[in-house]
């Protein structure tokens, strides 16, 4: 019987990234509400990274599962680095569905339509903890800016408002294929490197 990697999420649209990520490793990919799972870690870190390590020691502590969770979030310059830590709860507790966040944060650049000043990053870090402590951690960073309006219908969060650079700022992170998603995303990159070192630490 494959090892149980316990994906730190209720988000079932992380679960199916993190699913076709890691397809290939040998590990039985589960997550929190498959092993009923219901207390919600503590996200008081001022980085993505103490966050993410706290959720990752947090559940791998409580569940006795080799854990994997991971922060991340949006940072407009315009807004001085903000969404930022508070990307999943930006505006709450007024804003609480992804549309409502990004609306928020569309309204919040009204009057910013020069692009060069809408510039903005997706970043995320992943952190790995065993249950006796244990913890690696990798992180990455997707460049662009964001759109006046938005646009597509994959993904979730804010992806609909982000045009990403690494596509000539043609098109939003929502209107790309899942796979190529994957392969340029903040989430993909830290993925991929936490993969590396989780096979090396298997």
């Amino acid at each position: 019987m494959s090892q149980k990697l316990l994906i730190a999420t209720h988000n079932q649209g992380k679960v199916r990234e993190y699913r076709a990520l890691l397809a290939d490793l040998p590990l039985e990919i589960t997550y929190l509400d498959a092993e009923g799972v219901a207390f919600e870690a503590e996200e008081t870190g001022l980085t993505f990274a103490a966050n993410a390590i706290m959720k990752a020691r947090a559940y791998a502590s409580h569940t006795g599962l080799l854990t994997w969770a991971d922060d991340s979030g949006l940072e407009v310059d315009a807004l001085d680095g903000a969404p930022g830590v508070l990307s999943a709860r930006y505006g709450a507790p007024a804003a609480g569905s992804d549309e409502e966040r990004y609306r928020l944060l569309l309204d919040r650049l009204a009057g910013v339509f020069d692009p060069g000043q809408r510039s903005a990053r997706f970043r995320c870090v992943v952190a790995i903890a065993w249950p006796h402590g244990h913890v690696l951690t990798a992180e990455g960073a997707c460049e662009g800016r964001i759109a006046l309006a938005p646009a597509g219908h994959q993904g979730f969060g804010y992806d609909p408002v982000f045009l990403v650079a690494e596509e000539g700022y043609r098109q939003t992170m929502a209107e790309l294929p899942p796979a190529r998603k994957n392969q340029i995303s903040h989430r993909g990159q830290a993925a991929a490197a936490a993969k590396i070192a989780l096979a090396q630490a298997l």
